[in-house]
C-alpha cells in the first residue's frame, strides 16, 4: 500500500480538520472549570470536536467524565493505542500571526499546537481513516486516545487508566522521530521563602504561567527607588541585550523584562525572564527579606540550568544531563518568595539522595522544598516488539536508520506499559513547541500520515 500517495491526495482534508483545531483556544480555563467541565470550556470543546470526527466515520467513540475520549476501529482482544492530546500551553507573547488563526504562509501552519500537539494528533487521525478505508484485515483494534490535560497535569490519561483498558502496546505521536524510548523523570518543585516581611523595598514579583514553558516576561514593583535606578536599569538592559521598560507610578515603580519563552525539557533554548529580573534587583535591593528572595533566584538559577548550584545536577548515557526550569516565580512581602521549577531529570538518576542533599543548600539561603508533583522515568528495550515495528517502519518510509532516543518532555508513552513517543518532528526539524510563532511543516505533516498509517498496519497485525 502507498500509504504516501494517499497521503497526498487527501493533504486539504488534513490541514482543513487541522485549522478547525487549531482554532479552538483549548487552553486550561479555570474561570470555566466545573465539575461537569473540568478542565475548562477550551479543552472541551477540542475534546468534543475530535470525538465528532470519530463518529462522523462510524468508529466506535466514548467520553469520559468530560476528561479523556476515544475513537476506535477494528476487531481483536488486543489493542494498539495511539495517545494523542488536543490541549495547548498559553500562547504567550510575541506572536506574528494569531496563536489560534492557523494560518498557511510558506508551507507551514502556523497556531498554537500545531506542532504540539494538535498536528501530530490530526496526522495520526488521518492515517486511522486511510487504514479503515484500505480494507486492510487488522488483528488488534486500533484506539485513539485524547486527552485534554496533557500540559497540566496528565489528568486526564490519569482518569482514563483508573477507569478503562490498558493498550497492549502504542505510542505517542508528540516528540521526535525515529522512536524515543526513553523519557526522563519530571518533578514539579516549590521552592518556598522562609518567613514574612510587612515593610520591604519589592512590593510584588511575578513571571510565568506554567512549570513546562520558559517565563518570557517577567515583571516587578518597587517603592523607594532611588532616582538612579533607572539609569542602572536601562545599563543593564544594554549590557545583557535584553528589552525591558521601567515606568514610574506615583511613588513606585514597574520595572518589567522580556525573555524567550521554550519548552522546559531545553531551558538553554529560552531565555527565563524571571531569572534576568532577579538578577537586576539583587544588584539594587536593600531590605532584607526582598534581596534575599532575588538572592535565592540568582544563585539557583542565573549561571546554568543543568542544578549544579542546589546539588541537583546528574548525567548518564541513556537520557543525557538532568535539566531545572524556574517556570513560576512570584513574591509578595506577606507570602514570600515562591519558585516553581520542573526538574526533567535522568533515567538512572538516584532520585532520593538527590532531594536529600538539596535541603540543607536551600536551607542556607532562608528556602524550603517541596516536591509537589513526581513522575517516574520511562524506558522500553530495543528488544520489544514495539520497537522492532516501528524501527522496521521508520526506516522503509524513510530510508534512514531509526536511532533509539532519550527526551527531557514528557509524552502520554510514559502511561503505557508497553509504548514511545514516535514522532512527529523529523530529525533537524527545529523544535518550536511552547514557542511564539509555533508551525508545523506541512510537507512533514503529510509525511508523517503516512508512516503513522504504515504504522498502525504493522503493531495491529500480529
Amino acid at each position: 500500500m502507498n500509504w504516501q500517495q494517499q497521503a497526498e491526495q487527501r493533504k486539504e482534508e488534513l490541514l482543513t480538520e487541522l485549522q478547525s483545531l487549531v482554532q479552538i483556544n483549548s487552553v486550561l480555563d479555570e474561570s470555566t472549570m466545573t465539575e461537569e467541565v473540568p478542565f475548562g470550556n477550551g479543552p472541551l470543546e477540542a475534546l468534543n470536536w475530535m470525538l465528532d470526527q470519530g463518529k462522523a466515520q462510524n468508529m466506535a467513540t466514548k467520553n469520559l467524565a468530560n476528561k479523556v475520549g476515544y475513537i476506535e476501529m477494528g476487531e481483536g482482544e488486543e489493542m494498539v493505542g495511539i495517545l494523542c492530546h488536543v490541549d495547548v500551553v498559553p500562547a504567550g507573547s510575541d506572536w506574528k500571526h494569531e496563536p489560534f488563526g492557523a494560518v498557511i504562509e510558506d508551507g507551514k501552519l502556523f497556531g498554537r499546537g500545531a506542532i504540539d500537539d494538535k498536528g501530530p494528533t490530526m496526522a495520526a487521525w488521518l492515517a486511522m481513516k486511510m487504514v479503515k478505508d484500505s480494507g486492510v484485515k487488522l488483528d488488534r483494534r486500533v484506539r485513539m486516545i485524547i486527552g485534554s490535560d496533557e500540559e497540566t497535569g496528565f489528568r486526564c490519561v490519569d482518569h482514563y487508566f483508573a477507569n478503562d483498558e490498558m493498550p497492549t502496546l502504542g505510542f505517542a505521536p508528540d516528540a521526535d522521530f525515529p522512536i524515543i524510548n526513553a523519557e526522563k523523570g519530571i518533578a514539579v518543585l516549590e521552592f518556598n521563602q522562609e518567613g514574612t516581611s510587612n515593610d520591604e523595598q519589592l512590593i510584588s514579583f511575578k513571571a510565568g504561567h506554567r512549570t513546562n514553558m520558559v517565563p518570557d516576561f517577567a515583571e516587578a514593583v518597587l517603592k523607594d527607588a532611588p532616582e538612579s535606578t533607572e539609569m542602572i536599569f536601562q545599563a543593564f538592559l544594554a549590557n545583557a541585550k535584553l528589552v525591558g521598560e521601567y515606568k514610574v507610578d506615583g511613588d513606585q515603580v514597574i520595572i518589567s523584562v522580556k525573555g524567550k519563552s521554550a519548552h522546559a525539557m531545553e531551558p538553554n533554548i529560552g531565555i527565563n525572564a524571571a531569572v534576568k529580573l532577579a538578577q537586576f534587583l539583587n544588584t539594587v535591593l536593600t531590605t532584607e527579606h526582598a534581596k534575599q528572595f532575588a538572592n535565592f533566584v540568582v544563585t539557583a538559577f542565573a549561571n546554568e540550568t543543568r542544578g549544579k548550584a542546589l546539588q541537583l545536577n546528574f548525567n548518564d548515557e541513556i537520557s543525557g544531563d538532568t535539566t531545572l526550569n524556574a517556570g513560576v516565580v512570584s513574591y509578595t512581602p506577606q507570602a514570600g518568595g515562591k519558585v516553581e521549577v520542573s526538574m526533567r531529570y535522568s533515567v538512572s538518576y538516584p532520585y532520593d539522595e538527590k532531594i536529600a542533599a538539596v535541603k540543607p543548600v536551600i536551607d542556607a539561603l532562608g528556602f524550603s522544598l517541596e516536591v509537589t508533583e513526581n513522575s517516574t522515568p520511562h524506558y522500553v528495550d530495543e528488544k520489544e516488539e514495539l520497537i522492532q515495528k516501528l524501527s522496521k517502519v521508520y526506516e522503509r518510509n524513510t530510508g534512514e536508520k531509526a536511532e533509539l532516543l532519550s527526551i527531557g518532555g514528557g509524552t502520554y508513552a510514559r502511561e503505557l506499559k508497553n509504548g514511545v513517543a514516535f514522532g512527529m518532528l523529523f530529525p533537524g526539524e527545529p523544535d518550536i513547541a511552547h514557542q511564539a510563532d509555533e508551525f508545523v511543516v506541512i510537507e512533514n505533516l503529510v509525511k508523517a500520515a503516512a508512516i503513522y498509517a504504515d504504522a498502525i498496519v504493522e503493531l495491529a497485525t500480529k
